[in-house]
């Protein structure tokens, strides 16, 4: 029978899996939404709210010595006219505001089981030492206007978990361009701004964590800018292939960190999913 000391080094082991796996779990979540914007295909409606999928995830942390990761993962949602469930995230719609034949105001109540932040101290040489950061669960709102031009997305979140304790709002703006009846890109440029406490928790310094070669440092807030483009392709009314590819540029409150040795993050995300 194992000892005490190596099961519970297998327990430390495999919780770490299951954070990172949770973690990119909850990008691909965020990710997600753009297969529900789907070119028509054929002009045929879909005959299911329900899709499965698979995903390959790359993403690129800002944090010193941590490689990019990938991951393949299992993707599921599920969308009608009062909730939409995107892997660990679900939305309450709330009742929304017909502006005119082309503009509208959406409103939800959104929970974000994980966020993918934060890190594992034994993730990198240069985070021995640090106490594990461990990626929150949030609440919040969020208001959406549809409109001919852009779909422009203003969402509030607070960590409901009590990890950081923080809150984040974000703005973004995006197009749909139709280029064929069956492939889509969707350019988005938007921005985060997280405060004070978000950015202590996940890239602060404690004065217990400090070392010669790592100050103590107390976050501060910022607003971090991102851009990415989307492009998806449906064979079908069943098959679809989406690609995303995007990028963070790191605020001062965060790239001034001395546990971060990058002003950008970014994510690569190509994914197919079967719609019932």
């Amino acid at each position: 029978m194992p000892s005490s000391s190596v099961v519970a080094s297998l327990y430390k082991a495999n919780a770490a899996n299951l954070t990172r796996t949770s973690a990119l779990s909850a990008l691909l979540a965020c990710l997600a939404p753009a297969f529900a914007q789907q070119p028509p295909g054929k002009g045929e409606l879909e005959s299911s709210p329900w899709g499965l999928g698979m995903a390959v995830i790359s993403t690129q942390k800002a944090y010193k010595g941590i490689s990019r990761e990938s991951k393949v993962l299992p993707m599921i949602s599920y969308e009608n006219r009062y909730v939409k469930l995107l892997g660990p995230n679900l939305e309450l719609k709330l009742p929304g505001i017909e502006l005119s034949g082309s503009q509208r105001l959406n409103f939800g109540v959104v929970t974000k089981l994980f966020d993918g932040a934060g890190y594992e101290a034994s993730d990198s040489s240069a985070l021995t030492g640090m106490a594990d950061r461990k990626s929150g669960a949030w609440l919040g709102a969020k208001v959406e206007w549809e409109n001919d031009l852009a779909d422009v997305k203003l969402e509030w979140l607070g960590d409901a978990s009590g990890k950081s304790k923080g809150q984040r709002l974000a703005l973004s703006f995006e197009r749909k361009i139709m280029l064929s009846p069956q492939l889509m890109l969707i350019p988005k440029v938007g921005a985060e701004w997280v405060d004070r406490k978000y950015v202590d928790y996940y890239y602060g310094v404690r004065a217990s964590e400090a070392t010669v070669g790592r100050a103590a440092y107390t976050g501060k807030a910022t607003v971090n800018p991102e851009v990415s483009l989307t492009g998806i392709y449906r064979f079908d009314r069943h098959h679809s292939l989406m690609l995303n590819v995007g990028v963070t540029s790191l605020g001062k409150g965060v790239k001034n960190s001395p546990i971060v040795d990058r002003s950008t993050e970014s994510r690569v995300m190509l994914g197919y999913k079967y719609s019932f």
